[in-house]
């Protein structure tokens, strides 16, 4: 992919904070987009965009919770206000609550649809809407996942959530294309980032299931999300891409 390739762009990236998301975020804003970087810890979205700055990116910081709303209506016109536009949104922020579920209570599985499930609609919601108003055109990503595909031992939930993400995409074909915008998921399988190396078995386990040898890590994933909101992918919606290191092929419990 070219570098700049994102010259003239604007783009709101949810749970931005670390990780994948985090990752997103610096690579579109290094290849020339400005960027509004979200999560829902003030320290962490302030620290992403200082971080993002100092490489030589375009980012501001607005911390919130990215299920909200209100909220997420504000950062579209956050984006708008400093930047003049919005083109792209990624709803990369999520929960996973694991649970047995036939114990699984209400109350998480609540949260995992709000944030999940809501704040991703509506994101693609108040996006969709000013590029309408715009008449640009652009682009939306849901981040997905693999137990969207597979079962996954005590991830009903969330896997349910991720599973419709994939087909809130293909139905938004529908509604946005005449609007040139394009819509799409990926699904990352297991990756490397804060949180998932906390377990201490985590790199090894997955090396040892995965057909490619190694978990992903946060670029991986990252690549995929910037080819399909680019230029070059402009003929691409409703699609998802699977970045799993053929995981999901075999399916090898980690169990």
């Amino acid at each position: 992919m070219a570098a700049n390739n994102f010259t003239g762009q604007v783009a709101i990236v949810t749970g931005a904070g670390q990780g994948i998301g985090f990752e997103i975020a610096k690579q579109i804003s290094l290849q020339g987009a400005a960027v509004l970087v979200n999560d829902v810890s003030p320290q962490l979205a302030a620290n992403a965009a200082e971080a993002i700055n100092r490489l030589g990116g375009n980012c501001i910081d607005l911390a919130g919770d990215a299920a909200d709303i209100d909220f997420i209506q504000q950062m579209v016109d956050t984006a708008v206000q400093q930047f003049g536009k919005l083109t792209i949104a990624i709803a990369n922020a999520g929960i996973t609550l694991f649970g047995d579920f036939l114990n699984y209570p209400a109350q998480s599985l609540q949260s995992v649809m709000n944030l999940n499930l809501q704040g991703s609609f509506f994101l693609a919601q108040r996006t969709a809407q000013q590029i309408i108003k715009q008449k640009s055109g652009g682009s939306i990503l849901f981040m997905s996942s693999v137990t969207g595909h597979q079962a996954h031992q005590d991830l009903a939930a969330y896997g349910m959530t991720k599973a419709g993400l994939e087909m809130l995409a293909k139905s938004l074909v529908v509604e946005l294309s005449p609007y040139h915008i394009t819509v799409n998921t990926v699904a990352p399988g297991a990756t490397l980032t804060e949180r998932t190396m906390e377990d201490a078995s985590y790199h090894d386990t997955w090396s040892r299931i995965t057909p490619m040898g190694r978990p992903g890590t946060v670029q991986d994933v990252a690549n995929a999300v910037l080819f399909l909101v680019s230029p070059q992918a402009t003929q691409i919606t409703g699609q998802n891409i699977v970045v799993d290191g053929g995981w999901s092929a075999v399916s090898a419990s980690p169990y």
